[in-house]
C-alpha cells in the first residue's frame, strides 16, 4: 500500500532530526513507499466546501543542517490528492489552531486525518482528563482569584498552569501564602481571557513525569522525563533529562480506563502525562518522546501508528 501523507506541522527547516517525533513518523512513511508533503497550517485555505493546502513534496534524511529535499510548491486538495493528513503542529490551543481543526473536518475521515480534527477540538488536554474520576490529583479550573485562594488555602502547595498552553510554558509552583499569586493571576488576566488551571502540587515529580505512548488506545511504551534540580518542569523542551523507564500497573490502569474512549474518539495517537499515581493530561495535538522511547530500546511508537494507519485505510 502506497499513501499520499500530508503533514500539517510547524517549519520543517526547523526540526531537530534527534528528538522531534513528527519527522520519525515521517520517515517511517517514507520507509514504507509513502510519499510525503508538508505545509504549514497558514497554508490551508477553504472555498466552497473545498479544503486545499499550499505544500511542499520532501525527501528526508537522517542527517543534520541538511534533513531534507524540498519539491516545488503545489496545491493540494484535501480531500482528492491525499490519503492521510497528520495534524502535528505545536500548541498553543488558540483560535487559529481550532479554526484549522474546522477546515479539516471537511475531509475527515474521506481522508483520514491524525488525530480526529473533531475530538482534538473536543477533547482540550487539560479539560479532557476531567472526564475520568479519580485520575487526577485535586485539579480547579476557573478564572476567579477567590476560588484560586480558597483552593490553595485547602491543599497547600499548588501548581498554577495556563489552560491552553505548551511544552511547560507559564507552569509555576505556589506554595502556601506565597505573595506572587495575585501578581501573577493579574498577568495572565492582561495575556487573555482564558481560565487557569490550579492543581495540587505533587512531591513525586521531583522523581520524573512519565510520558505514556498510546496508538489507538493501547499503551506501546514510556519514557521519563525528570526536572533539573530545583525545577517543577520536567517537559524536555524545559530542561527536563529523559529517561527509560517501565510501565507499571498504575500505569496500565490509567490506559485501561480512558484507552476505550480514545479509541472511540478516533483520537489515535496520544501521548499521557502521570507522575505518581496520577494523571495530569491527555496529550492530543502534538504528542512527543517517540524519539526518546526508541533511543532507550524501547519500541518505535510510529511503525504501530503506521500499521494502525494502513490497516484503516485498508477498511480493516
Amino acid at each position: 500500500m502506497t499513501l499520499r501523507v500530508a503533514v500539517q506541522m510547524d517549519p520543517i527547516e526547523g526540526v531537530n532530526i534527534d528528538t522531534d517525533t513528527s519527522f520519525l513518523m515521517m520517515m517511517n512513511a517514507q520507509a514504507r513507499g509513502h510519499q510525503l508533503w508538508v505545509y504549514r497550517p497558514e497554508k490551508l485555505s477553504l472555498e466552497e466546501g473545498r479544503v486545499r493546502a499550499r505544500a511542499i513534496p520532501v525527501t528526508l534524511r537522517a542527517e543534520k543542517g541538511n534533513h531534507f529535499t524540498a519539491g516545488a510548491p503545489v496545491t493540494l486538495d484535501l480531500a482528492d490528492d491525499i490519503d492521510v493528513v497528520l495534524m502535528r503542529q505545536d500548541p498553543p490551543f488558540d483560535m487559529a489552531y481550532i479554526t484549522a481543526t474546522h477546515m479539516l473536518d471537511a475531509v475527515h475521515p474521506r481522508t483520514l486525518v491524525v488525530n480526529n480534527p473533531t475530538e482534538v477540538r473536543n477533547a482540550p488536554e487539560k479539560i479532557f482528563v476531567t472526564e475520568f474520576p479519580g485520575v487526577q490529583p485535586p485539579t480547579l479550573i476557573t478564572s476567579d482569584p477567590d476560588a484560586i485562594h480558597d483552593f490553595q488555602d485547602r491543599h497547600g502547595d499548588i501548581v498554577l498552569k495556563p489552560l491552553y498552553g505548551g511544552g511547560g510554558s507559564g507552569v509555576v509552583r505556589l506554595k502556601k501564602g506565597d505573595p506572587n499569586l495575585d501578581a501573577l493571576l493579574e498577568l495572565h488576566a492582561l495575556i487573555g481571557r482564558e481560565q487557569v488551571i490550579a492543581q495540587a502540587f505533587i512531591p513525586a515529580v521531583s522523581k520524573g513525569d512519565k510520558r505514556v505512548l498510546l496508538v489507538d488506545g493501547e499503551p506501546v511504551g514510556a519514557i521519563n522525563r525528570v526536572p533539573a534540580d530545583g525545577q517543577v518542569r520536567s517537559n524536555l523542551a524545559r530542561g527536563g533529562r529523559a529517561e527509560a523507564v517501565e510501565l507499571t500497573a498504575r500505569d496500565r490502569e490509567l490506559c485501561e480506563i480512558i484507552g476505550p474512549e480514545l479509541k472511540r474518539r478516533g483520537l489515535l495517537f496520544v501521548g499521557i502525562d502521570v507522575i505518581g499515581d496520577y494523571l495530569t493530561e491527555i496529550n492530543v495535538t502534538s504528542p512527543t518522546g517517540a524519539q526518546q522511547l526508541k533511543r532507550f530500546g524501547g519500541p518505535d511508537v510510529t511503525v504501530a501508528m503506521w500499521d494502525r494507519i494502513e490497516a484503516l485505510r485498508a477498511g480493516a
